[in-house]
Parts: C-alpha cells; structure tokens; sequence
C-alpha cells in the first residue's frame, strides 16, 4: 500500500510545474487525483498520462460556483475528498507606483481570495471523509519581504497566517492544514529554463547553491497529506535550500 491509498486529492493549478509533479507523487503512493487548471490543454495531458486515478477539470480557482463543480466531480468520480492541495498562484513584479489596482486585486484574488473559496467549499467533503489536508502552498516570500513584489509577498504571508487561523477552526473536525514555503523551484513560473544568467544569480543567493526542484516539494504533499503526519497542523514547512536562512 502507498503512503496515501484511498485518499481522494484536489489540486488546483495541476496542469504543470509543481502542481503536476504533486498529482504524480500522490497517484504514485495511492491516491486519486483531480486536477484543476485554467490550462485545459496540459491540464488534460497530465492527467492522461496519470492514468484511471486522475482526472482534470477547468477551474477558475477565484470563482466559488467552480469550486462547488470540483467538490461534486472529485465525489462522483472518486469519493469524499480527503486532500486539498491549494497550488495555484502567480507571481507578479514591479515597482508598487507602477502596479495597477487591477493587477494588485487580480493577484490578491488568485494567491489568497481562493484559498477562501477552496477550503470553505472541500470542508462538508472532507466532514464526510472522516477529516482531511489541505496544504497551502505559499512561498519562501511568505517568510520575508522581497522588494517590487508587493502584491506577491503579501498574499503568500496572507496565506500562511489564514493556515494557522483555519487549522484552529477545522481540527476539530479532523482537518489538518499546513503551509509549505518553496523557495526558487524550476518551473514554468519561476522562468528558470533556458537562463543561465537568472539561474546563476539565485543560485549565488541561496545557500544550498541551487535551484529546487518540483519532486522535493511533492515529497513534502506526500508527507502532509499521508497519515504520516497526522500530528502536524497549522505548522509552515520552508523548503528553500537555505535561502530564509540570511
């Protein structure tokens, strides 16, 4: 048996980078998967390439009528959801006299306004579970400021502190939720690939020497979302090679 069978997974932003190495990581130990992802197309190769265990959804994660139809697919599909895993975000740079309301509320709305809808909309799912995870993902700059990154770095500290305030709440119910704080991950997101100059310099920064990589912060879902872990609530797991540590 894996170290998550049986379990029913949701996770958002699933389509690539860190959030289909998560889905891969949980079919792998056990679990069953539905992905969600504005990004229909890779969104649905992913899962494909899962195999029986996972299936993928179009998901606007800021939109609460959506995360009613996720919460209703994962249980005719799967059963009960026992595992949130809210991945998706986007970072967003620039000077905070040049960054629009727009693009500050877009970002707010995406990072932080979603882990809202998703944790209120998996609680009755994860009652019927029998108790649940939800992991949180936030960043290394939900630990400390970054500068031209306001919008960014606020939402991700949003995040870690709404973790502690719902893992009060919901461990009664059996529910656990954690943050994880990735630092520099090489994904589509951290624009990495291809840049050995960008590379360089965050290399030079961080202690470990290096970027991380998607498969170090799956093994931290895996933990969290197996019963493993089942102690550990409204705690913040950093995975940043060091780079918090200045």
């Amino acid at each position: 048996m894996g170290r998550a069978s049986g379990k029913v997974a949701v996770i958002t932003g699933g389509a690539r980078g860190m959030g289909a190495a998560f889905a891969r990581r949980l079919v792998e130990e056990g679990a069953s998967v539905v992905l969600t992802d504005v990004l229909s197309d890779e969104g649905l190769a992913t899962a494909e390439a899962l195999g029986d265990h996972a299936h993928f959804i179009a998901h606007d994660v800021t939109q609460a009528d959506q995360w009613a139809k996720v919460v209703e697919v994962a249980e005719r599909r799967f059963g009960p959801i026992s595992v949130l895993v809210n991945n998706a975000g986007i970072a967003a740079y620039g000077p905070i006299e040049d960054t629009s309301e727009v693009e500050f509320r877009r970002i707010v709305d995406i990072n932080m306004v979603s882990i809202f809808l998703g944790t209120k909309a998996v609680i009755p799912s994860m009652r019927r579970a029998g108790g649940g995870a939800i992991i949180n993902i936030s960043s290394a700059a939900g630990i400390v400021g970054l500068p031209q990154m306001l919008g960014y770095v606020g939402t991700k500290f949003a995040v870690r502190g709404m973790t502690k305030s719902a893992a009060l709440e919901l461990a009664p119910l059996n529910i656990r939720v954690n943050s994880i704080h990735p630092g520099t991950i090489d994904t589509p997101m951290s624009q990495l690939s291809g840049d050995p100059e960008l590379t360089a310099a965050v290399n030079s920064v961080t202690p470990a020497g290096r970027v991380g990589q998607p498969d170090e912060i799956a093994s931290v879902v895996v933990l969290l979302a197996s019963d493993e872990c089942a102690f550990a609530t409204g705690a913040e797991f950093v995975i940043d090679g060091g780079l918090t540590c200045h």
